[in-house]
């Protein structure tokens, strides 16, 4: 398993541009199969979660050819609504329940296997299920697999329990091709809700209300295929402001959409970090010492449970004491053991995080736990006095595309080892 080396110390220096969103278009590639056409994805982010959904299509009968960040996803033949052979795909990915929306609403059923993904909490997907059963769908759960069957599919009222991303994303997949109207309350506001909501809108859907917690759905018999680019990630945005926060560095940050940051902005801004919006783009200027600060997760607008363990590393050099709340997952501290073997001084009290600021953080061997903490431990490799090898790091590239280059074009001291190198030993 390959690993990062990083010699800690060097301010970030110069731009950095922003891939399309990972979240956004995990919903918007299954989305493609809702016709029998093809549409352009363009600004698609290369990453493993990607490329894996790619794989998954690819394998189900689709045609999907790729040049750089550009996707054209032809479903003009039939392809299968059974996923079922495909386990080892989508149990390293929790965005393959989107196959279920989307199988459903094409064909009026789906057999798909259990999703992966990061191990952060307890992430059931029975509002998933509440919603599907609601348009009309029986579903069973049995040897890992999800199956459906709908004889057909018509719109219902449904009122989610928890604010939800990944069910409100899947009743829409699903809901778009349902006889009559579907309203879906308390959905979730997230940026890449309403980027998905575009693409099916372009592939001719009828939503109206997407970012707003009350969505409306008129299904529609037919859709086509379209054109559409994916919108910069809020989550790697966020992960380069506050590696710019950290380091004391200076990075202009372009092809950013700066209202969908206002909640880091904030916070950046409340620990004396300077902050400078411009059309597209956002410059992000460190000023030590950083100020402690509380932060709490939220749905959007609020601050994204994803960027909670990089900030978390911005509290551990920060003067005083910090608190960071989880409202979101229960599990998702779990790389604070890492940050205590750099010294970092952390204390756990149920979803509540306090973090009393030290001096330095020192460098040592750390792993990373999921995804976003294995972009915290970077920004932590990127601060701490010495040499940080950080192994595990297949969880960063599920979600970040290019990070080594990108940091090491900013001035950042990285390398990437592989298992056979002997410093990987």
């Amino acid at each position: 398993m390959d690993a990062f080396i990083i010699e800690g110390g060097n301010p970030l220096q110069g731009e950095v541009t922003i891939s399309g969103a990972k979240n956004a278009v995990l919903g918007i590639i299954p989305a493609a199969v809702l016709c029998a056409c093809s549409s352009k994805i363009e600004n698609v982010p290369d990453i493993k979660d990607v490329n894996k959904m790619i794989v998954i299509l690819e394998k189900l009968g689709a045609e999907i050819y790729r040049e750089k960040d550009t996707l054209i996803i032809n479903t003009e033949k039939p392809i299968s609504y059974d996923v079922s052979d495909y386990e080892e795909e989508t149990g390293q990915m929790r965005a393959s329940y989107y196959l279920l929306g989307a199988l459903l609403g094409r064909y009026r059923k789906a057999i798909v296997p259990l999703p992966g993904g990061c191990n952060i909490g307890d992430r059931p997907i029975d509002q998933h299920i509440k919603g599907f059963q609601a348009l009309g769908a029986t579903v069973v759960i049995e040897h890992g697999q999800v199956k459906m069957e709908a004889p057909e599919l018509k719109g219902a009222h449904i009122f989610l329990d928890v604010v939800s991303v990944g069910a409100t994303i899947n009743i829409m997949l699903a809901a778009v091709r349902a006889d009559g109207k579907t309203i879906i309350e308390n959905a979730a506001k997230e940026p890449h809700i309403v980027d998905v909501a575009n693409f099916l809108n372009l592939m001719g859907a009828n939503i109206k209300g997407a970012g707003t917690d009350v969505i409306k759905i008129v299904g529609v018999e037919e859709m086509h295929g379209c054109e559409y680019s994916v919108i910069p990630d809020q989550i790697t945005t966020g992960t380069y402001m506050m590696a710019a926060a950290a380091t004391e560095g200076d990075i202009l940050i372009k092809n950013v959409i700066p209202k969908h940051m206002e909640a880091i902005t904030a916070k950046l801004s409340e620990m004396g970090v300077i902050v400078l919006e411009e059309d597209d783009g956002i410059r992000v200027i460190g000023k030590h010492p950083l100020k402690a600060v509380n932060v709490k997760t939220m749905p959007y607008p609020g601050f994204p449970t994803d960027l909670q363990q990089p900030m978390a590393v911005l509290m551990t050099i920060a003067q005083g004491t910090s608190t960071i709340t989880e409202s979101i997952f229960e599990s998702r501290f779990k790389y604070v053991d890492e940050l205590r073997r750099m010294g970092a001084n952390i204390s756990i009290n149920s979803r509540t995080a306090s973090i009393t600021g030290v001096k330095a953080l020192s460098a040592t061997k750390i792993r990373t736990t999921d995804l976003r903490a294995g972009a915290a431990m970077v920004i932590a490799g990127l601060i701490a006095d010495g040499e940080t090898k950080i192994t595990e790091i297949v969880h960063i590239d599920r979600g970040y595309e290019n990070l080594q280059e990108n940091l090491r074009n900013l001035g950042a001291d990285i390398r990437r080892i592989s298992e056979k190198d002997p410093a990987c030993l």
